[in-house]
């Protein structure tokens, strides 16, 4: 199958499901507060496939680049014109308009949608972890210690030496990284690491206090191959030819014996051509890839100011242990939030101008980065579409009217002047909105086409 067509046939199944569960969201807690909906569309424009039944017009239309709930009261404030497929057929019955109800139930509305996707989200997550297991981070080797963030007590893991392999603690043996950090966050504060080729284990004194242990945790950093995993199109690493899989070996003359060392020479070398060999299907293959710049504004982060990025993520070798389902909830929901505080600090960065406009992507980078995922095996194409999920729900919670946070906003106006702001004024904001995301999908679109032209 070729990748545009891959690309599209997986850009479908990842955006339809999500829409269709957004726009759900919309559509049941509208029904449940008595709200007459008029409308449920998947997709803008005229309809390519269209019912009714009872009530509600159902539609399945042209334009498959979102969709909407058409409600009683809002069917005049739409400033999509055709883009909705005008007015209903259906007669209106204004006690249930939409302006009707109190604004709490009108609030539960708005925020149904991106509570639909984040719950999908969840149990995407919760539902692998149940199915496949808990992913484990299977090394026990470390890269390195941060001998700073360690506690007085916890200084002789500063001893820890790149390659060390850690076998058990306080007699228990380890198998996972993840076993050590349960060992350092929740076990006895009396711990004896043993070590490979060490003589007699390291004796460590840990404190009590949860943070203090956090602490020691990020010191350690876990020995992960670099071995490249997701490729995000139109990056650097796309335009040198690393491909999924590939393993660095070297770059420049110096050997790359993990992740972290990898990472250390893209930082360094913003705007500077690199020489890379890699290991794929057996063969040492020569790249060259020039990492983009990035500005860095965390004072506690380990990159430079100006640090250099290429576009991959890595793929580190990953074990799954099976579990309960109470734990494969917990799982789940611990995933859904690391993965949207993720999505909320990119979006922090484009907002105050800490990352490039250059990062904003159209459909054609979704269809790309679907397809990707899609042949990398059915599990890392539904943690995409999960991940997928939880951006959509945070971006619709932007406070830009046409999205559901544009409408959270107008209705708290409401709630604090104890009346709504006026139609005009609602209208006139919902066009501004309206250029603004037409703004930015044209964006998205310039951008996916300039990755694609060689530089």
């Amino acid at each position: 199958m070729s990748n545009a067509l891959l690309g599209l046939l997986a850009l479908l199944v990842t955006l339809g499901p999500l829409i269709f569960v957004h726009e759900g969201g919309h559509f049941i807690a509208a029904k449940a507060v008595g709200i007459q909906v008029l409308r449920f569309s998947l997709g803008f424009g005229r309809p390519l496939l269209a019912w009714r039944r009872g009530e509600t017009e159902y539609w399945i239309s042209w334009i498959p680049l979102g969709g909407y709930v058409k409600m009683a009261g809002l069917e005049d404030e739409g400033v999509t014109g055709s883009l909705e497929g005008g007015k209903a057929s259906v007669p209106i019955d204004p006690a249930r308009a939409f302006d009707r109800k109190p604004v709490w139930k009108r609030m539960i509305v708005v925020l149904a949608g991106v509570t639909a996707n984040v719950l999908l989200a969840f149990v995407v997550y919760t539902g692998l972890a149940a199915i496949l297991g808990a992913p484990r981070l299977a090394v026990t080797q470390v890269d390195s210690v941060r001998t700073a963030a360690l506690p007085p007590g916890a200084a002789a893991l500063g001893t820890l030496r790149m390659g060390d392999r850690i076998t058990a603690i306080n007699g228990d043996t380890v198998r996972t990284w993840d076993e050590i950090v349960d060992q350092l966050v929740t076990g006895p504060t009396e711990l004896q690491i043993s070590v490979v080729g060490r003589p007699a284990p390291i004796d460590v004194h840990l404190p009590v206090d949860s943070v203090a242990r956090a602490r020691v945790v990020q010191a350690l950093v876990p020995l992960v191959p670099a071995r490249i995993g997701f490729v995000l199109p139109g990056q650097p690493a796309a335009r040198a030819g690393l491909r999924p899989g590939d393993l660095v070996v070297r770059i420049d003359r110096d050997t790359i014996r993990s992740w972290n060392d990898m990472l250390h020479k893209i930082w360094y070398a913003a705007a500077r051509p690199l020489h890379l060999v890699v290991l794929r299907d057996g063969r040492l293959e020569d790249l060259t890839v020039t990492p983009d710049s990035a500005i860095e504004t965390d004072s506690a982060s380990p990159r430079p100011h100006n640090y250099g990025i290429i576009g991959a993520n890595q793929d580190p070798p990953i074990t799954r242990s099976r579990i309960g389902f109470g734990r494969a909830v917990v799982v789940g929901a611990d995933q859904t939030i690391t993965q949207a505080a993720a999505v909320v600090v990119s979006v922090k960065k484009l907002v105050f101008r800490e990352a490039s406009i250059k990062e904003v992507g159209g459909p054609i980078l979704i269809a790309k980065m679907s397809g990707q995922a899609a042949r990398l095996g059915i599990e890392v194409l539904l943690g995409f579409v999960a991940f997928f999920s939880i951006s959509l729900a945070v971006l619709n919670l932007l406070p830009i009217p046409v999205l559901d946070g544009g409408q959270v906003v107008f209705l708290i106006a409401e709630a604090v002047r104890r009346k709504p702001l006026s139609l005009e004024l609602r209208m006139r904001l919902m066009q501004i909105g309206f250029v603004v995301i037409v703004g930015l999908m044209l964006l998205g679109i310039a951008n996916d086409i300039l990755r694609d032209l060689p530089r």
